[in-house]
């Protein structure tokens, strides 16, 4: 049972009529338990009342999209009050509150739309019913729990780079006319040699049995893989502008992933910090986008240290023969230093290792700030930090490792050139 602000009212000019004797008080307080009691017995039962979702189920972050409370009264009497239906804050449920009006036998649809705010599964919380007797001074509340969850998957932004790289990776397959031959290591046809071409494409044993020089084409390989590691330690919790580096590593990786499988390549993907938080593995070429943004959505970033040596231990179990690994990760001195360079021997020796890294144009703007004691030391700090990502950048090319550090906005395509790089020079 509630009481409304109109029972409230009611007492207070009761209490104004207080001076005129105890007997104006005392009748005019029984009237009020009286209103209150014909009131409960006439307002509509929310036993009476059946409560079911329907609706969208997925949707990617910062689209909308409507999820519908359909509320059906079983009982003889007209239902009327209001009804919370709550969801977790970072649903960005709207209207919280409706009117309710559900006359005996009938039902009525409340849509509800949702804008999250993160990814993940944003869960709807308990539905609370207030029904309103005919004199409004009290009302019949319970919750009800109607459980509905809708799967936010990551916005992929960078879908915008997408017919680019296609056209390149049709270009490397000779789908389209290009100036410039890419080579593979998959043999793929003998022609008539001509004048520029590389004489050592020349198959002498051909030309022999022809009489005339050829020489072999290739084609880029397929049929390769390529393993995406997520590092989803404290790190990947740093803001780049207003995204999680997380978030940026998760784009990057499904242009990639999209491009690759394309490409007729074998796509895998590992996230973990210090344990394994989710794995993707033996995807169809079909299956490949779907699986990976549903696996991607549940990823949030947890404030511990990475363990590189596990990571390193679970991408040799298994990818046994050799792959691309593009490792998504933080430049940081520290951590890259004392964890991942120690790590990586065995990795480097068997796979080719490409470190992608979110770069902070932040940190640049503010190495140039020096027009006062406090931008000199802004600039002093910048530099310094600066310094220290590229000792760790050309530590890391030293150790045979690829590394890609850009800005956020350029990130997933500049992770995929290097993909396309690769696969143009024979090198998966």
């Amino acid at each position: 049972m509630a009481l409304t602000g109109r029972t409230a009212l009611v007492a207070l000019l009761g209490a104004l009529l207080a001076p005129l004797g105890p007997g104006w008080l005392a009748g005019l307080t029984g009237l009020l338990a009286a209103g209150v009691l014909v009131d409960l017995a006439l307002a509509g039962r929310i036993a009476d009342l059946r409560l079911a979702r329907s609706g969208a189920t997925t949707t990617r972050l910062g689209e909308t999209v409507t999820v519908t409370l359909l509320v059906g009264n079983a009982g003889r009497r007209r239902a009327r009050g209001v009804l919370r239906d709550a969801w977790v804050p970072s649903a960005g449920a709207s209207p919280r509150v409706h009117r309710l009006d559900v006359p005996a036998g009938q039902r009525r649809r409340l849509a509800c739309t949702l804008t999250p705010t993160r990814r993940g599964d944003r869960t709807a919380a308990r539905v609370t019913v207030r029904l309103s007797g005919p004199l409004g001074l009290a009302c019949r509340q319970r919750r009800h729990a109607v459980p509905w969850s809708v799967r936010v998957l990551p916005p992929f932004t960078s879908r915008k780079f997408l017919p680019e790289k296609l056209a390149r990776l049709r270009a490397l397959d000779g789908a389209v006319t290009v100036t410039r031959r890419g080579q593979g290591t998959e043999f793929d046809s003998l022609r008539e040699y001509v004048m520029g071409d590389d004489v050592r494409s020349i198959d002498w044993r051909a030309t022999a049995r022809r009489g005339e020089v050829v020489v072999r084409t290739w084609r880029p390989e397929r049929d390769r893989r390529l393993v995406c590691v997520l590092d989803t330690g404290r790190t990947s919790a740093a803001r780049v502008g207003d995204t999680p580096r997380l978030d940026a590593a998760l784009d990057a990786c499904l242009l990639l992933s999209a491009v690759a499988a394309r490409a007729g390549d074998r796509v895998d993907l590992l996230a973990a910090d210090d344990v394994v938080r989710a794995r993707v593995t033996g995807l169809t070429r079909a299956e490949v986008l779907p699986r990976l943004v549903d696996a991607m959505a549940a990823l949030e970033p947890t404030l511990i240290e990475s363990d590189p040596g596990l990571i390193v231990s679970e991408v040799l179990r298994q990818e046994r023969k050799r792959c691309l690994v593009v490792w998504f990760t933080a430049l940081d001195a520290a951590p890259v230093e004392f964890g991942l360079l120690p790590a990586l021997g065995p990795l480097t020796a068997r796979h080719t290792v490409l470190v992608a890294s979110v770069g902070d144009p932040a940190v640049s703007a503010l190495a140039t700030g020096r027009g006062d004691a406090a931008g000199v030391y802004g600039a002093a700090a910048a530099e310094r930090a600066l310094a220290d990502r590229r000792r760790v950048t050309a530590t890391l090319r030293r150790r045979g490792v690829l590394v890609v550090d850009e800005p956020a906005d350029v990130f997933a395509s500049r992770v995929t050139d290097a993909y396309l790089g690769l696969k143009a020079a024979g090198r998966l």
